[in-house]
């Protein structure tokens, strides 16, 4: 078990404030924390139950199906399914994939026509570039860039529903899955704890955020949104929230300066570059893998044509915030307002 109220995400953390007659009913549903690395990032879960054996027992189970997903979604591990998609399928040769990999990839497609492309998973070949950029403090090599945005779009990603198969129709197209996975995994572990009968629970995975049941005697949980820029005394935003997902995208730490230039770990499909507006998106919606999708996509969308996006999306709502002469803008759709709670400063937390 872990200390209360860590904060693994680049702008939310968790607030887990003392509430009226929460201690009566503790008598009956204890709080139990456990934290582990999945996905190379930490996960976190808070759960409560009556019995600790249970919640053990669950969240072993929960961490063993992130596992899972990892070894099918993962572009750092060359065995992944993934990969070998990657690697075995080309033009003319589609590949045989497991229903999960299947259906992941389906909606990131789908998505990606209804963005434009703002939102792509053949991105991989560019942002392999980009991670070697951040690494090295020096822009890509624009000839290995220029190849590697060739082997780059959706429309070449052919889905067979029958059989399952996928043909990716270009050559040394790799996919990369980090703007949706982790979504997905925070949805399935929650999953994974309501089988064993917790459904007070938290799920953390490094900032995609599933929220089902809130505790006892409480509302909803607690979640601050961090500042785009941390100032001394500057204060986070307050949102409670049940039974949904929230997903912040953001260039806070992630990001490298060039020659001046400041580029976000996210890349825009459409120029190959490291996005340069410093912003962050938060979307809440009903799963974690639709939160953390359109984040991805609405932080290269940008305001104007993201909120477009959100307002024409069912049961979504986001928050975006972008850097501006003057400090930053916010923006938010028109229903977002209601899971915004107080304000807190630090010493509150």
């Amino acid at each position: 078990m872990v200390g209360t109220c860590r904060a693994f995400s680049v702008a939310i953390c968790l607030l887990l404030v003392g509430q009226p007659g929460l201690a009566a009913a503790a008598e009956t549903l204890q709080r139990f924390e456990f934290l582990q690395i999945r996905m190379g990032i930490p996960v976190s879960l808070t759960v409560y139950g009556a019995d600790e054996q249970v919640a053990n027992n669950a969240a072993r189970a929960a961490y063993a199906r992130l596992r899972e997903i990892d070894r099918i979604m993962s572009d750092y591990d060359p065995d992944s399914e993934l990969m070998r998609l990657c690697r075995e399928s080309r033009p003319g040769h589609p590949v045989t994939v497991s229903g999960e990999l299947f259906h992941v990839l389906s909606e990131s497609v789908a998505l990606s026509r209804r963005t434009d492309g703002a939102f792509d998973v053949s991105i991989g070949p560019v942002v392999r570039l980009w991670r070697q950029a951040r690494r090295k403090r020096a822009m890509p090599d624009p000839e290995q860039l220029a190849r590697a945005r060739e082997s780059v779009g959706f429309e070449a990603i052919c889905l067979h529903p029958e059989r399952k198969t996928v043909e990716l129709r270009k050559s040394g197209m790799r996919l990369d899955l980090g703007g949706i996975a982790k979504g997905y995994a925070a949805e399935e572990a929650r999953r994974i704890l309501a089988e064993h009968d917790l459904k007070r629970v938290l799920v953390d995975a490094g900032g995609d955020i599933v929220a089902g049941d809130p505790p006892p005697d409480r509302p909803a949980w607690t979640i601050a949104i961090q500042p785009l820029k941390r100032k001394d005394g500057e204060t986070a935003q307050i949102l409670r929230l049940a039974n949904v997902a929230v997903a912040t995208s953001g260039d806070a730490y992630q990001y490298v300066e060039i020659d001046g230039v400041r580029y976000s770990h996210i890349v825009d499909p459409a120029t190959g570059l490291g996005l340069t507006q410093s912003s962050s998106v938060t979307v809440i919606a009903p799963d974690g893998m639709t939160a953390d999708s359109l984040a991805s996509a609405v932080s290269v969308l940008g305001p104007k044509v993201g909120l477009k996006l959100i307002e024409q999306t069912k049961g979504i709502e986001a928050l975006i915030v972008v850097a501006g002469p003057d400090g930053p803008v916010a923006h938010e759709s028109s229903g977002f307002d209601r899971y915004r709670s107080r304000p807190v400063t630090d010493a509150s937390r």
